[in-house]
């Protein structure tokens, strides 16, 4: 239909729970699952992308190194997948159609399909793409996501639990790629010195030695300052400071869209 913007109506039903996800390509055209997905092996990166930085991109980029390097793949390259979750779309309690956009505008840079679904919690994820094909499938993240995995709190609707959530998403051929984090006091958090819950610490052994999870090698240390709560308010305060902390043709974007509130005219 003339006018009408598919990106905005694949936000739609997955908004109104007529599909659980979406997906589309760089250039907004509605794709089905099963074409994209269909017995290829899967690198899927979830993210807020407000804005997509240069750990993010770091962490997406030295996952897929180390993923196209894996056994399993056989060398076949894998489809590589940027994804949203609705609830990462909020500002306070409500979606903004034009922040919507604005990340969807930015992300098309970098040439990727990109994915909107209601699965919060990364096994459900898992299960869907394992829907569309039985090949190894990939998940960069950063370490904070590898702690909320292997926290409790968030499974007490599920029958099994915390076992539960990782039996379905440590399926055959899923692994997690984790980026290491550096916190404001400079201490740096990986794979090795994650901290769970003490009786956790044996299950958490386990999931690591049998290389479920593994790090993410050869990152950018530069790159673990930044914060994309700080970027994003360098933008919207005319601090050009942003620019380089974001990916150059993410950031010629933001600069000629005028994205995420950007202060000045747009070039």
């Amino acid at each position: 239909f003339a006018g009408v913007d598919n990106r905005l109506m694949a936000l739609q039903l997955v908004e109104q729970d007529l599909t659980e996800a979406a997906m589309f390509t760089a250039d907004g055209e509605a794709v089905q699952w099963g074409e994209v997905l269909y017995k290829k092996p899967v690198l899927v990166q979830r993210g807020s992308y407000r804005p997509l930085t240069n750990p993010m991109l770091d962490m997406l980029e030295r996952a897929q190194e180390q993923f196209v390097r894996e056994e399993s793949l056989q060398g076949e390259p894998p489809i590589v997948i940027l994804e949203m979750t609705l609830r990462q779309l909020q500002v306070g309690n409500t979606i903004d159609h034009r922040d919507f956009l604005d990340r969807v505008d930015m992300l098309g840079a970098l040439g990727k399909p990109v994915l909107l679904s209601n699965f919060l919690r990364y096994h459900r994820l898992v299960s869907y793409l394992s829907r569309y094909t039985q090949k190894p499938i990939g998940l960069p993240l950063g370490v904070v996501r590898l702690r909320d995995i292997f926290d409790e709190k968030f499974y007490t609707d599920l029958p099994g639990g915390l076992m539960e959530s990782l039996g379905q998403m440590f399926r055959q051929g899923v692994k997690l790629y984790i980026y290491p984090s550096l916190d404001r006091s400079g201490a740096l958090t990986t794979v090795g010195n994650l901290e769970v819950a003490p009786h956790l610490r044996h299950l958490y052994a386990h999931v690591v030695e049998n290389r479920f999870v593994e790090d993410i090698r050869n990152y950018n240390r530069d790159f673990l300052p930044i914060y994309s709560g700080d970027v994003l308010q360098k933008i919207q305060a005319g601090d050009a400071a942003w620019e380089k902390l974001v990916p150059t043709s993410i950031a010629d974007v933001i600069r000629a869209k005028g994205l995420f509130g950007r202060k000045g005219q747009p070039k």
